[in-house]
C-alpha cells in the first residue's frame, strides 16, 4: 500500500471550452507552484491532456483546478487515471 507521501501520477483529459482560454498556461502555473513535474497539451479533438507526478495532495489540488479551469473556460468533464510515478520528469511544461 502506498502512503500519501509516495510519488503518484495523474493522467487527465479535460473536455469543454478548454482551448484558447489560457488553460495550459494556468495549469502550468498551478503545477509549478505545487512542485509537480509533467506536462499539459492541447489535443486535436479540443480536449486538454495533463500528465503530472508528485505528492497525492498536490495532484488532488491540480485536479481540482482542472475541474474548474481558468476564467473563461468551461469544463464539461475530466477523465482521470491514477498510478505510481515513473519518474524521468524534471519540470512542468506546456507542450503542443
Amino acid at each position: 500500500m502506498t502512503s500519501s507521501s509516495d510519488p503518484r501520477r495523474l493522467h487527465a483529459y479535460v473536455s469543454g471550452r478548454v482551448q484558447g482560454v489560457f488553460f495550459r498556461a494556468r495549469t502550468r502555473e498551478v503545477a509549478v507552484r505545487l512542485g509537480l513535474c509533467g506536462w499539459v497539451r492541447n489535443l486535436p479533438d479540443g480536449r486538454v491532456e495533463v500528465l503530472a507526478e508528485g505528492s497525492g495532495e498536490a495532484l488532488e489540488t491540480l485536479l481540482e483546478f482542472c475541474r474548474v479551469g481558468p476564467t473563461g473556460a468551461r469544463v464539461d468533464d475530466v477523465n482521470e487515471a491514477w498510478g505510481v510515478a515513473s519518474g524521468g520528469l524534471e519540470a512542468f511544461e506546456v507542450r503542443g
